[in-house]
């Protein structure tokens, strides 16, 4: 009988204890709901970086805007090269003024890929035959200094960007140029007394966009950057021709020299071309050239 009795009580205990068991599991369930909703983020962490290198998180620039922007400080000028077709104005948004002229045809296009693809923008194509940008005011004897284009083509030959005697017309004295030779090998040429010449080893007429930086000064002497590297130079090439001239874009005469073309003109695009009063860095170089990418 005592048995029989004690019966219903443990029943009793059964479902009391089932009941707590469930709440619990309740409990935890709405816990683990909770946490997952105010902790959304959680879940990214899931993913798996297999990139060792962050370079677009180590970059210190994003756009070629604030890359060139950041050295403007030492800048002769700077050019979006970024203006609409049919322009006459190469807007220098250095600070400086030196406004520079679109000479012979100006067209304006958007490439696909364009150097510098996160700056607003267009490209600036030049024919090949009249297209070119003269600088407004004559310098006497820059002897250091820096010059910068982004560019594109496929034609082997013409000059991308150099110093000149005469603005608008063929130069008497012409030096401190970057152009392609037949070959499509970029050449820095200073003059002073005798031909001096630095040549990269590469060609760059494969059709991509490309970086270049030429830099000359009395403690350095004469090196050349393509997409952000030391491809060539000469530190015994120290000084170039000693006159007064300007600043061109595109095309002035590179008669008599190394692997010269037979079309002085440069065909293809350029986006954002520089003159500095200084030698570039490495460092700046590579700065400028990888946020371009």
């Amino acid at each position: 009988m005592s048995a029989f009795r004690s019966a219903p009580g443990a029943i009793a205990r059964r479902l009391r204890d089932g009941r707590v068991v469930a709440l619990v599991l309740v409990l935890a369930i709405a816990v683990v709901v909770l946490f997952n909703a105010f902790a959304p983020t959680r879940s990214a962490f899931g993913a798996k970086i297999t990139n060792d290198t962050d370079t677009a998180g180590t970059a210190p620039y994003f756009t070629c805007s604030a890359a060139v922007g950041a050295d403007t400080a030492n800048a002769v000028f700077a050019y979006r090269l970024g203006e609409a077709s049919g322009s006459t104005v190469a807007t220098d948004w250095s600070g400086k003024s030196q406004n520079g002229t679109y000479q012979g045809s100006m067209a304006a296009i958007a490439p696909s890929p364009n150097a510098c693809p996160r700056d607003a923008g267009t490209a600036y194509q030049l024919n090949g035959s009249t297209s070119f940008v003269s600088t407004p005011k004559a310098v006497a004897n820059p002897t250091t200094f820096s010059e910068e284009v982004w560019f594109r083509t496929t034609v082997a030959g013409g000059m991308l960007i150099g110093f000149g005697s005469n603005q608008v017309t063929t130069s008497g004295q012409h030096d401190r140029q970057v152009y392609l030779n037949t070959s499509g090998q970029l050449v820095f040429g200073a003059y002073n007394g005798t031909t001096q010449v630095v040549t990269s080893p590469k060609t760059y007429t494969d059709g991509a966009w490309h970086h270049v930086v030429a830099t000359m000064s009395a403690a350095t002497g004469m090196r050349l950057y393509a997409d952000g590297v030391l491809v060539a130079s000469n530190a015994a090439y120290t000084a170039p021709e000693n006159y007064t001239g300007y600043w061109r874009i595109g095309y002035d005469t590179v008669s008599g020299w190394p692997g010269q073309p037979s079309n002085f003109w440069f065909t293809g695009q350029m986006r954002y071309a520089a003159v500095y009063s200084t030698v570039l860095s490495a460092t700046q170089v590579a700065n400028h050239a990888t946020a371009g990418r």
